[in-house]
């Protein structure tokens, strides 16, 4: 009896141990009343002790088995969520990984630590979903960016196969972290930075194949189609082909229209070049020209700076062909006037410098050797214009020595008007005119002052000439040294006659003083008269004395200078004269005879000083 009283106290002890610590007062007290009343229950039925004890322990076993599946079905919904966590923890550190994110665990580790494995999967989850959009987010840029790469390639190479970019993505595996992403976009922009470079660069070699095609004359639609058929469409609304193929063909395209237009240009060049010799030769009038001026205009330019449409094309090229071929035979029928027509120019170019033309191509000489057929007319003319081109550096190199000719002619005029006028004893009159005169003569005397001087330096300018040209200057066929040596000569036996007469003059001044001295003779008027009679001047109407064209006995520089003749006409006569007075000695005596008759008529004063009033 005590026994099962113990045991009863044991089993009611136990039941109260299995019960949960967080029950209520209420079930704790209700599972007691139930037990005291299976007891007397068990009482009142009289079960035995023994029934009672077994019955109790296959409570107790009931009781143990309802708990022990209680913790089982606990202990796999622990191990479910542990799984779960372990889980979404895993690919929260794979989706980081393939974003290139650091792993948040250690953010979270503290909050895990005070939390149940509920609340531990309810902070993961949300992580996890957000993880999974970016994750789908970047998945769909990289499949953008992966498939503009595709298609930008296979422009580049010519392939119009695009793959699917996102089948080509393993997504799993992938690094989609920024950095790639980074990467995937640096290498799309340097493709769409060299796709814009070769669009620009295609559209750059189609326009310079148009800008070609004009100026040849070519159809470009054809040309374009030849080089690549994609190009023609392109032209015609289609997609830019920029692959490797089209720009090297293009690139192959413009190399053969250039040299077509450096042969073109060079071609048109020498036709041209021709038809301008043509034009000068046979002396085409402006109206004619102007028919051909547009290539006037081409090749003024360089070879790359035309760009006139049609410029260079077969056209022009056989219109200016057929235009030489033209005047060439036109040509040949007027060979003969030409030639006549350069010798002329060639003649008159030597005569304004003095020069011989060369008396092989004489005007008889031309004519006969034409009409004969001894020599080829071109060839002829050719040897004129060449003759015509040496008397042109000629004459430029006698420049300044025919400069200083003309000074020395000019200036030997003006000696010559002064001895004039030196003796015209009414020089000093107040007649009209009478200041110009003097103004002039002041002017004379200061050039020949410089005649010595300037001579010396033209021998000197001559001499050098002579030398570095290494042949003679001459001067209408007479070597210009002779005639400046023979010149000085002259002049000096002017100076020495002029010396004379004045001595002369003196000699005799001094016996016309002596004889009316003795005789007291004065001198008549008439005598004087005579005296300007003699030496040929003349009373004008204003009472003034001008001097009148003579020929002095004294040899001169120059001839009459009152009668207005050309240059070149007075320069031919003075040299006539020079080359006159170097062969005939001067007659001195005679000159004196001269100065005596007409000094002996002097009785009064001098004929240099002015009249007395």
């Amino acid at each position: 009896m005590r026994k099962r009283e113990e045991y009863h106290h044991l089993s009611s002890e136990d039941m109260l141990a299995f019960a949960s610590p967080c029950c209520s007062v209420h079930t704790t007290s209700t599972c007691h009343t139930l037990v005291r009343e299976l007891q007397q229950i068990w009482k009142d039925i009289g079960e035995t002790e023994a029934d009672k004890d077994r019955m109790i322990l296959e409570l107790e076993r009931e009781c143990l088995e309802v708990y022990r599946r209680k913790v089982e079905e606990a202990a796999n919904a622990k191990s479910c969520l542990h799984h779960s966590v372990a889980a979404k923890e895993a690919e929260i550190a794979t989706l980081m990984a393939a974003l290139g994110q650091l792993n948040i665990n250690s953010l979270i580790q503290p909050e895990k630590k005070s939390a149940s494995l509920k609340e531990q999967l309810a902070l993961i989850t949300p992580l996890v979903d957000d993880l999974r959009v970016k994750k789908d987010e970047r998945v769909k840029q990289f499949a953008d960016i992966k498939t503009q790469i595709d298609k930008i390639t296979s422009e580049l190479s010519g392939y119009s196969n695009i793959v699917n970019a996102v089948s080509s993505l393993n997504l799993e595996d992938h690094d989609l972290s920024l950095r790639n992403l980074s990467e995937y976009q640096s290498h799309l922009r340097a493709l769409q930075k060299e796709k814009s470079e070769r669009i620009q660069k295609v559209v750059d070699c189609v326009n310079e194949v148009h800008s070609l095609c004009g100026v040849l004359g070519m159809d470009f639609d054809k040309t374009v189609s030849d080089v690549h058929p994609i190009l023609y469409e392109t032209s015609l609304g289609q997609s830019t082909n920029i692959s490797t193929n089209a720009l090297e063909s293009l690139d192959q395209a413009i190399f053969r229209l250039k040299t077509e237009r450096k042969v073109r240009y060079q071609k048109l060049k020498d036709v041209s070049g021709l038809l301008f010799e043509l034009w000068a030769l046979m002396d085409t009038t402006r109206e004619e020209k102007g028919k051909l001026s547009r290539i006037t205009s081409i090749l003024r330019l360089s070879e790359s700076d035309v760009t006139e449409p049609g410029a260079l094309s077969l056209e022009v090229i056989h219109q200016v062909s057929t235009e030489v071929e033209r005047l060439t035979k036109l040509k040949a029928s007027r060979m003969k006037e030409l030639v006549l027509k350069r010798r002329a120019e060639l003649e008159d170019i030597c005569n304004k410098n003095h020069i011989e033309p060369d008396p092989s191509t004489s005007a008889d000489k031309s004519n006969a050797m034409i009409d004969s057929g001894l020599v080829d007319p071109c060839e002829l003319l050719a040897n004129i214009e060449a003759q015509i081109n040496k008397a042109k550096d000629e004459a430029l190199s006698r420049r300044d020595i025919m400069d200083r000719i003309e000074w020395w002619l000019s200036a030997c005029e003006e000696e010559n008007w002064l001895e004039d006028y030196n003796q015209d004893y009414r020089r000093y009159s107040g007649g009209r005119g009478a200041h110009i005169n003097l103004k002039r003569a002041e002017q004379a005397r200061i050039k020949v002052t410089k005649i010595p001087v300037v001579v010396n330096t033209l021998i000197n300018k001559t001499l050098a000439w002579e030398d570095e040209k290494q042949k003679l200057f001459l001067y209408d066929g007479v070597r210009l040294v002779l005639i400046l040596e023979d010149y000085k000569m002259v002049r000096q036996q002017k100076e020495e006659a002029k010396k004379r007469a004045r001595d002369q003059k003196k000699l005799q001044d001094m016996l016309l003083s002596e004889k009316g001295t003795v005789y007291g003779s004065k001198p008549s008027p008439r005598r004087s008269s005579s005296f300007n009679k003699a030496n040929g001047y003349h009373a004008n109407g204003n009472g003034s004395v001008t001097p009148s064209p003579r020929r002095s006995s004294i040899p001169c520089a120059t001839p009459d200078l009152l009668t207005p003749r050309s240059n070149s006409m007075r320069q031919n006569g003075y040299f006539k004269e020079m080359r006159r007075l170097s062969t005939a000695p001067l007659n001195f005596v005679a000159m004196a005879k001269e100065d005596t008759v007409s000094f002996s008529s002097i009785s009064g004063s001098e004929p240099e000083s002015p009249p007395q009033r």
